[in-house]
């Protein structure tokens, strides 16, 4: 568009002032009296869009021409600063900020921006029956003046622009609040120059970012910034910072950032003025402390991963509603998927949760914190039966790419502790593990063996970095064919020998999904034939990489293996392929093919050499995930058998939970145990054998064990049957130490009832009355197991209130890093006090869930509560 002034211009000068755009809009609607009214509505709003603009982003006077002819609207708006180019985002349905330019362009018949000597232009045009509005006429155009190239290194896409979309409404509701000074902390020309810089910023990162090369979730990018601008950042991180300040404080309707985001943005910053003043860049994925970071997934959220995994998923959106649930979910918990859709995520949370989580829910939304974020908690879910599901929940924050926050939560079925309903029988699939890496941007320079060198090492990083970001080894290779399909092959399949030799495809991954949505079948193959000739069961049997360039058709298959091959190739149109087995410590696993259709040159020798090398990092992996399957499931099984049953007894509720450690194989010495002695007493247990692995939990098997024999032989004082069993573990395990507390529940069935009680080292039971009072039962302790059988233990006896809690518990409910005992044991009474009249398995519920979140440590509660009969 030329920059001469047509005959019959109309034009108005404006101050850098928010009330500049009601004025334009007013200036815009008389200078076009007798235009169809449409027309001039349009040319209000995309004026008043461009005047804001123009207001926030150049700070000087605004100029606004309009001129119309033959129905035909013109309208420019000028600023004084042309070295402030315009920032066109891409458009986000949930951004508060950043559509002005995305409103010009999609009603606009014609629009652009035009920059000359002193002075920035942008322009649109209406035309009457106009066409299709053209692709975006805004252009990057390069900052000004002196720049220095400034590098960062593992940037996560994904998490930058939703902190820069963040930032933008921060800012903006900074510029627009009366008070500022008073209400967040920062003055008026702190906040000019804060939101200057913030639009430099922009402006250099938005073409860095589009014409970055991502084979993963992070980019690095070099940008150049203007030399001078460290000050300037520095002021933009201060006003940010105070800006989440009054934000969490309720000063602001802009919530406040997450944790991951407001790091993220203090990086960013951070390494501006670093960068700026001669220092070295760091890579973001080297930030050490960085909060909330594992709660975290770099790649943004997509239903498709929770509908394709194997692990029972849902995903809740901000206001608590599941949009998306997978078949496992509904499977476990007695649901059909579509059913789940919309529903409060409370449906699958026992009534006695489901306050803590709308509250939990409430504190994450409005300060971005939160204690269970990112960590593994044992607790039951509500199966639609009403019946309780034992479960471990674990729940991770994703951004999606349209500007929405999702909290997507996995409930891994545990073993049942007693006093917990039955659980609904499921797979156990194991936990997910956040992606830490992705490659970064491809070298700028250098010829052509340094670039395939380099395209080499990237995808090398890619696929393990896929398959290492989930234990769950179906959905690591899943996302290793994803990786493989944008980078090199236009479908992916993988197929796995189980411990019978029997094949099965798990995945099939194409880069157009829909090729898949007819034909391709998962699950169980053909047998594999040692004798057989044919391309896959040759692989299948060790050979390979096999190269092929000219692939035979279905009749021409020798054997019903490669049949169902080659039915798959002409389906998909293969023209294409290598094929290579997936082999670790001379065991084949299973094999890998990636396949080329006519769309793409055929692969080649060199494509066939990297494809060799990708497989030994994919084999390794998937031999170690069945390594980890194996270890997980045996502990599984072991720690299910050596859970007692407890008893019932009238008058009596008796309630226990086990929490195995999230860190470890699942299983380890704490015990605990409850039993009906030969006299009517009720005998209560618990204790905790030295170590955490699979050693500790079978001594901890045999100690409890030999207990009950002595305790029901004998039935004498407590301390007399911990002295029996301090001498018999000296005798048969003399390498063994363990503490434990054993107490005698005694009394008539009406009551009055006593507990007779004594520790060897353990923790004291905590006594809990109904009215809130509480005490510890700390009269009677002595030394562990296995260190001296001859020196004396107490036997303490306290009466035991009716409806009041007697807890016995290991030291994983409340030892903390950097924290006393002494503290820790407050805060447990605190707790119970709290509960003391809530039903037994609330209690229970409650004590793991508020204290046994963050504890890196096995859990085990037995909780006893005498309720004498009603009248």
């Amino acid at each position: 568009m030329d920059s001469s002034r047509p005959p019959g211009v109309l034009s108005q000068r404006f101050p850098p002032e928010t009330r500049a755009v009601p004025l334009a809009r007013r200036f815009v609607r008389s200078a076009l009296r007798g235009v169809a009214p449409e027309v001039v509505d349009t040319a209000e709003l995309l004026a008043s869009e461009l005047v804001t603009n123009a207001v926030l982003h150049a700070g000087t006077e605004v100029e606004v021409r309009v001129w119309s002819y033959g129905g035909h609207v013109r309208v420019r708006v000028g600023d004084g600063r042309p070295d402030r180019p315009l920032v066109p985002r891409e458009s986000r349905p949930y951004a508060g900020t950043g559509r002005g330019l995305a409103v010009v362009e999609e009603l606009a018949s014609s629009h652009g921006a035009h920059i000359g000597e002193g002075r920035k232009t942008a322009w649109f045009e209406l035309w009457p029956e106009a066409p299709v509005p053209p692709a975006s006429g805004w252009e990057s155009v390069p900052v000004r003046g002196r720049t220095a190239t400034v590098t960062l290194i593992d940037l996560p896409s994904i998490v930058f622009r939703a902190a820069q979309q963040h930032g933008a409404e921060m800012l903006r509701e900074l510029l627009l609040t009366e008070r500022v000074e008073e209400r967040a902390g920062v003055s008026g020309p702190e906040l000019l120059v804060a939101n200057d810089v913030a639009n430099v910023i922009n402006a250099s990162m938005t073409p860095a970012l589009e014409e970055a090369v991502s084979g993963g979730s992070t980019v690095t990018l070099d940008i150049a910034f203007p030399l001078d601008a460290a000050p300037a950042v520095d002021t933009l991180r201060h006003v940010l910072a105070q800006g989440d300040e009054a934000a969490q404080l309720g000063s602001l309707l802009t919530l406040p950032a997450p944790p991951h985001t407001r790091s993220h943005y203090q990086w960013v910053l951070g390494q501006l003025v670093t960068q700026l003043s001669g220092g070295p860049p760091t890579a973001w994925t080297l930030l050490p402390g960085a909060p909330d970071a594992a709660s975290v997934e770099l790649a943004p959220w997509d239903a498709g991963d929770v509908e394709d995994s194997s692990v029972p998923t849902a995903a809740a959106d901000d206001d608590g509603r599941i949009i998306a649930a997978n078949a496992a979910l509904a499977e476990l918990l007695g649901w059909q998927t579509d059913e789940l859709i919309g529903r409060p995520l409370t449906v699958l949370i026992p009534e006695h949760l489901r306050e803590r989580h709308r509250a939990g829910f409430t504190a994450l939304r409005l300060t971005g914190r939160s204690r269970l974020m990112g960590r593994s908690i044992p607790l039951p879910a509500l199966h639609h039966d009403g019946t309780l599901v034992p479960v471990r929940l674990h729940v991770q924050s994703q951004e999606a790419v349209d500007g929405r926050r999702v909290r997507v939560g996995q409930f891994m079925p545990r073993a049942v502790a007693p006093g917990e309903d039955r659980p609904v029988s499921r797979p156990d699939p194991g936990p997910s593990v956040r992606l830490h890496t992705g490659a970064a941007a491809a070298p700028r320079a250098g010829g052509e063996k340094a670039a395939r060198a380099w395209e080499r090492l990237s995808l090398l990083a890619d696929t393990t970095g896929a398959l290492s970001s989930t234990l769950d080894l179906r959905e690591g290779l899943r996302r290793v064919c994803q990786v493989l399909t944008r980078q090199m092959a236009d479908w992916c399949v993988v197929d796995l020998l189980d411990e019978h030799g029997d094949a099965e495809r798990v995945c099939v991954v194409h880069r157009e999904p829909r090729a898949l949505s007819v034909g391709v079948d998962l699950g169980r193959l053909p047998p594999v034939s040692e004798n057989a000739r044919g391309p896959l069961a040759r692989v299948l049997n060790g050979a390979g990489p096999l190269l092929i360039t000219d692939i035979p058709a279905p009749d021409q298959a020798e054997s019903a293996l490669d049949a169902r091959q080659l039915e798959l190739f002409e389906l998909l149109d293969a023209t294409s392929t290598i094929m290579a087995p997936l082999r670790a410590h001379r065991e084949v696993l299973g094999a890998l093919i990636v396949v080329r259709t006519g769309h793409d040159d055929p692969f080649t020798e060199q494509d066939a050499l990297l494809v060799a090398d990708l497989v030994k990092g994919i084999s390794l992996s998937v031999d170690n995930a069945r390594l980890h399957q194996h270890t997980r499931t045996a502990a599984e099984r072991l720690q299910r058998s050596l859970l007692p049953r407890l008893p019932h007894i009238p008058s009596m509720e008796i309630t226990a939970r086990y929490a195995p450690s999230s860190t470890t194989a699942q299983v380890g010495g704490d015990w605990f145990d409850a039993f009906t002695l030969p006299d009517g007493g009720t005998a209560l247990v618990i204790g905790d054998v030295s170590g955490h692995d699979l050693n500790a939990a079978v001594t901890m098997s045999q100690l409890r064990n030999m207990l009950r024999g002595i305790a029901v032989d004998c039935q004498d004082r407590p301390a007399e049957v911990l002295r029996r069993l301090d001498l018999a573990t000296l005798t048969l395990y003399p390498h063994s130490t363990a503490t434990c507390a054993y107490a005698v529940v005694k009394g008539p069935r009406d009551g009055p009832w006593e507990v007779h009680h004594s520790s060897a080292g353990h923790l004291p039971l905590l006594l809990t009355c109904p009215n809130g009072d509480t005490r510890y039962l700390d009269t009677a302790s002595g030394l562990l197991i296995g260190v001296d059988s001859t020196l004396p233990r107490p036997t303490a006896r306290d009466p035991l209130p009716a409806r009041s809690t007697l807890l016995m518990f290991t030291d994983g409910l409340i030892e903390r890093p950097g924290e006393s005992l002494t503290d820790a044991m407050a805060r447990l009474r605190r707790h119970t006090a709290a509960l003391a009249q809530a039903p037994l398995d609330v209690f229970c519920d409650e004590l793991i869930l508020g204290l046994g979140a963050g504890s890196t440590d096995d859990i085990a509660l037995l909780a006893l509560r005498p309720t004498p009969p009603g009248p």
